[in-house]
């Protein structure tokens, strides 16, 4: 499945910094990062599943948000983008 996840952590706090770097480095191993909070990733649902619970332990849900968006099955293939944006080529590899 193609998943749109965005993310906004407070950042008021050296916390909330690390919290930041925490769920950005997670979001980095599943996905492709399309600007900076913004990630697009293609998954399966068990995936899916680790990483939500895997961001649930990381962010203070008083303070932080995550919006997750499913797009019909290959969303991404039909992106359009302005500006120094890019397509970019989710079913390859990632490298870590």
């Amino acid at each position: 499945m193609d998943i749109l996840l965005t993310y906004d952590v407070d950042t008021t706090s050296p916390e909330g910094r690390r919290r930041l770097r925490r769920v950005a480095k997670l979001c980095e191993g599943h996905g492709l990062r399309v600007q900076k909070s913004v990630f697009e990733i293609v998954t399966d649902n068990k995936t899916l599943l680790q990483l939500l619970d895997h961001l649930d332990t990381i962010i203070d849900t008083d303070t932080d948000s995550i919006r997750l968006y499913r797009l019909p099955r290959d969303g991404f293939d039909d992106v359009q983008t302005l500006g120094t944006s890019q397509v970019q080529p989710h079913r390859e590899d990632l490298v870590l």
